[in-house]
């Protein structure tokens, strides 16, 4: 009877004890196996796909002019598309015009009103701004002549706004399951995460979800130990001493994923403050030169960078498009590119915001625009 008691006892201690190891090691490595091989797309070189027919852009864009309104103009990877943006539009004659703002919906509203004084075609808003928030004085645009389009700003997810004539999307959701992807490799499957969001900006929703969700599928063993949401006005005050607060108090972290690199200016002096440079790895998206610098200099290990002259391109290509009525793609069409420390040099020294992805794109557009 007693030996009966100390197998029973054995079996169970044993079972306790499976239950609370950490996943078997196969479901581990095939993980690692799995997220290896969905990173390989990212690190060829961009191949440029034709978003529509050819057509005639500079009869299209004659006599027109669109106003871009980023979220925040204090944001350089948006400063730098709408530059581009104003380059591209001059080569067929659109009129290019950023709307600069301090991120305050007042200032947005301000800017629609002009676009509708001045008689523009288009309004842009670009990359952070939701129709939502301003959607009475949108809909008199609309009512006004002036076409309301969206880029850089909506999930394929996501539903559009009825005041909206075309989005040009990015996949917000397909970023998040790059950087799940890339934290589960560059840690062994061992991952413990403090990620930082702004919440109110509406693609960080299929981001997270998505990075959390891939996150589950391939790595068992890692775990988001912090979510840090700051919005986009509070960047430069608060996310410097939360991420300081997070490594420190949870010395576990080995990764942190600022979602919009733009974050990484205060997330590295963060990981300086804290004695954490090196030792906590850093991935992020958007490809802002900076960012880039810092991949070289040792302070952020991955970012998955975007042609910002690519991103213009596909902008300008596919808001003439709707202005002009013909078929609109649905999709910015700008492919990702992995940068980290064996590639980051392609981008320059200091990196620069369109080195290292090659010229296909601008031969493809020109060649669609008929001005070859």
């Amino acid at each position: 009877m007693q030996k009966r008691v100390v197998l029973a006892s054995f079996v169970a201690g044993a079972a306790l004890a499976l239950s609370a190891s950490p996943v078997f090691a196969d479901a581990v490595s095939d993980g690692i196996a799995k997220a290896k091989e969905n990173l390989a797309v990212y690190t060829a070189k961009p191949v440029f796909t034709p978003p529509g027919e050819p057509f005639d852009a500079k009869a299209c864009a004659a006599g027109k002019k669109m106003l871009s309104m980023p979220n925040n103009s204090g944001n350089p990877f948006l400063k730098g598309i709408i530059d581009r943006m104003k380059a591209a539009g001059a080569l067929v004659g659109l009129e290019v015009r950023e709307w600069e703002n301090q991120g305050q919906p007042s200032q947005w509203i301000q800017g629609v009103e002009l676009a509708i004084r001045e008689k523009y075609d288009i309004i842009n808003l670009i990359s952070g701004i939701d129709p939502g928030t301003i959607e009475p004085q949108l809909q008199a645009a609309k009512d006004a002549g002036v076409k309301v389009m969206t880029s850089h700003f909506y999930d394929p997810s996501f539903e559009q706004n009825p005041v909206v004539s075309s989005s040009l999307t990015i996949g917000f959701g397909e970023i998040g399951r790059i950087l799940a992807d890339w934290s589960t490799v560059a840690t062994e499957g061992q991952a413990n995460i403090a990620i930082v969001v702004s919440n109110e900006v509406p693609p960080t929703i299929p981001l997270v979800a998505n990075f959390k969700e891939q996150l589950a599928a391939n790595c068992p063993n890692c775990k988001i130990v912090q979510e840090i949401n700051v919005g986009v006005t509070e960047w430069g005050t608060k996310i410097q001493p939360a991420v300081q607060a997070a490594v420190q108090a949870n010395p576990e972290i080995n990764v942190v994923i600022p979602i919009y690199d733009s974050m990484s200016q205060f997330v590295v002096p963060a990981l300086r403050l804290a004695g954490k440079t090196g030792q906590v790895k850093v991935a992020t998206f958007n490809g802002t030169p900076f960012v880039l610098d810092y991949i070289q200099s040792g302070e952020v290990d991955m970012d998955i960078g975007e042609s910002l002259d690519w991103i213009a391109y596909a902008t300008v290509d596919g808001h003439l498009r709707d202005a002009c009525g013909l078929p609109t793609p649905t999709a910015l069409a700008v492919p990702f590119y992995i940068f980290d420390k064996s590639n980051a040099a392609e981008a320059g020294t200091p990196a620069q915001f369109d080195t290292g992805y090659g010229d296909a794109y601008k031969i493809g557009f020109h060649k669609l625009w008929g001005i070859e």
